[in-house]
């Protein structure tokens, strides 16, 4: 069962065109990462699908839903959570308070998995969000994207300012909740190479354009690719 459907999807910014006809899917307990260079179109597609930028044209479905032009709050509630790129957790918030406004209708039973899942939060719980690191504000922003229980996962650059050792720690996390889960990602990162070894499919983004796609050992493979995003 394909999640998410994504037709000929046009967004602009004003009269710049940045996304030129997207069309791509995400079938259920799949990971799908995007890479591409800056400017490629990666983090509007995303906001596109949460509904933060609205289309110029297309269509957007989620469980054969339509989802285009639905309010951002709606998206999140049919099922949709987006990390987005550069976290946007809330400083002044303490790390409790951050996951409580992720909670749909204040549900925090699934409070105890996520602080198992991230040991340093609840270390941290009552510490202001602005006084963490940047591995820990990304896993508080994934951690209050999982608390209102998505059946989808937006994930825009989780690796973006991040020390080595934490990336693993984030890339192992988003692996074992596809696993154990099955829950379905959708995947923006600027390491191509992590990100294909992740994922089950791989789009390639250049100018607002899917220029390849296929399986992820398929796209390691390619010469052009590993010489344009993967630095061999």
């Amino acid at each position: 069962m394909n999640y998410l459907e994504v037709h000929e999807l046009v967004v602009r910014y004003g009269s710049v065109t940045a996304l030129h006809g997207i069309s791509l899917h995400v079938s259920e307990g799949e990971i799908v990462s995007i890479i591409g260079a800056n400017g490629a179109g990666k983090s509007t597609l995303m906001l596109s699908i949460a509904g933060i930028l609205p289309p110029a044209s297309g269509s957007i479905e989620f469980q054969d839903r339509p989802i285009t032009n639905v309010a951002p709050h709606l998206i999140a509630r049919a099922g949709i959570s987006l990390v987005p790129e550069g976290r946007h957790i809330f400083p002044r918030l303490t790390v409790a308070e951050n996951l409580r406004l992720g909670a749909r209708n204040r549900d925090l039973s699934l409070l105890p998995k996520l602080l198992a899942l991230f040991p340093i939060l609840e270390q941290r719980y009552n510490s202001l969000g602005g006084l963490l690191s940047g591995g820990e504000q990304q896993m508080l922003a994934i951690s209050r994207a999982l608390i209102g229980r998505p059946k989808m996962l937006l994930l825009d650059e989780p690796s973006l300012g991040l020390a080595p050792l934490i990336i693993n720690q984030i890339f192992a996390t988003i692996r074992q909740l596809n696993q154990s889960e099955g829950l379905s990602i959708l995947l923006v990162e600027q390491n191509a190479t992590k990100a294909l070894a992740l994922a089950h499919r791989g789009i390639v983004l250049a100018n607002g354009k899917i220029r390849s796609e296929g399986s992820s050992a398929e796209l390691m493979s390619r010469d052009d690719i590993r010489a344009a995003y993967l630095g061999t």
